[in-house]
């Protein structure tokens, strides 16, 4: 099958074979597996010290006083050290050595991430995760290696335009307010993920697109399927490179399974 390589005004100026990847059977499950994976890797331990609220006189006073027996400050009456009372240890605190990191064996990733190579390019797939495809001509969306070198922010918004993905960023630019206690934690606000850029060499373009919500830029060699499937949902809209397009069989394996 062949596949269009386009220009910055979404004019085709030559053609390349789809690569082998592209056979993938769709995977939802071991995407979802990997992508928890790759999450975990970003937790940070936590636990507390094992004395806190331990540090007290305090002593039970017995039976025979009507009271609970709760253990209460030498000296007096107020209740200390105990799960139930204002200041005391906790009944099961968080401890530090808990295994909070999911592992996924490689094969499994690799597959993970070539199914999700293989939705990019399924158009009801990228337009069930909620992209604004509908001026898109069609998937997967190939341009010239110019792409790579693009040094400035208005040249990346300027390709969106002429390849029918702005719709897309405009759609991943509204933020919506987060509910609970994220608003007052530094992260009150949600942004949507937009395109995603896939290229063999970063010329300047990971920084003119840095300014653009939701649009993120990786080289073919550093996908992973957190990229490919934001969410656990796989089919982002991607915009390939044409270098990066033709090294995916080589980097990937194909239909390796």
């Amino acid at each position: 099958m062949k596949i269009p390589v386009l220009d910055s005004e979404n004019k085709p100026v030559e053609e390349m074979e789809l690569p082998g990847v592209f056979q993938t059977l769709f995977r939802p499950d071991i995407i979802k597996k990997a992508v928890l994976a790759q999450q975990t890797h970003g937790f940070q331990p936590q636990g507390r010290d094992p004395m806190a609220g331990k540090r007290t006189t305090a002593e039970s006073w017995g039976v025979g006083r009507h009271l609970s027996r709760v253990p209460r400050l030498k000296g007096s009456s107020r209740a200390a050290f105990g799960v139930s009372t204002v200041g005391g240890h906790q009944a099961f605190p968080p401890v530090s050595e808990k295994v909070i990191r999911k592992e996924i064996n490689k094969k499994e990733r690799r597959l993970a991430i070539r199914s999700s190579i293989a939705a990019t390019a399924n158009r009801e797939i990228v337009a069930g995760r909620g992209h604004s495809i509908d001026s898109v001509g069609h998937l997967p969306i190939v341009v010239e290696d110019g792409v790579q070198s693009l040094t400035k922010t208005k040249e990346v918004s300027k390709l969106f335009v002429g390849l029918g993905v702005w719709p897309d960023v405009e759609r991943a630019e509204r933020r919506k307010i987060r509910a609970g206690r994220g608003k007052t934690r530094g992260r009150g606000k949600r942004v949507g993920k937009g395109p995603l850029i896939v290229v063999s060499e970063d010329h300047g373009v990971s920084k003119a697109s840095a300014n653009i919500p939701g649009v993120d830029v990786v080289r073919v060699t550093d996908l992973n399927a957190e990229l490919l499937a934001p969410g656990t949902k796989a089919g982002r809209l991607v915009i390939w490179s044409k270098s990066a397009f033709a090294a995916l069989d080589e980097v990937w394996g194909g239909t390796e399974s």
